[in-house]
């Protein structure tokens, strides 16, 4: 699901890249289409995905896994 991700991502800048580079407007209208449908797949690919844990979810996971220090207070 990765790579079908990175694909349709790359796809859609490849269009949008060569949208700009086009002379003619059908052309530059279609490539716009293209990247905006591989836009949608590409959201669709990462929706269906997982949620990948935050890197602050990760801290507190480890902060609450690790052992408790004590204060020296008692």
């Amino acid at each position: 699901m990765n790579r079908e991700l990175r694909e349709f991502r790359r796809l859609e800048r490849v269009c949008l890249e060569q949208a700009e580079l086009s002379t003619l407007d059908l052309a530059r209208i279609g490539l716009l289409k293209v990247a905006a449908d591989c836009r949608v797949a590409a959201e669709a690919i990462e929706a269906k995905s997982p949620a990948r844990p935050t890197t602050g979810f990760i801290a507190a996971l480890k902060q609450s896994l690790s052992p408790v220090r004590s204060s020296g207070r008692h």
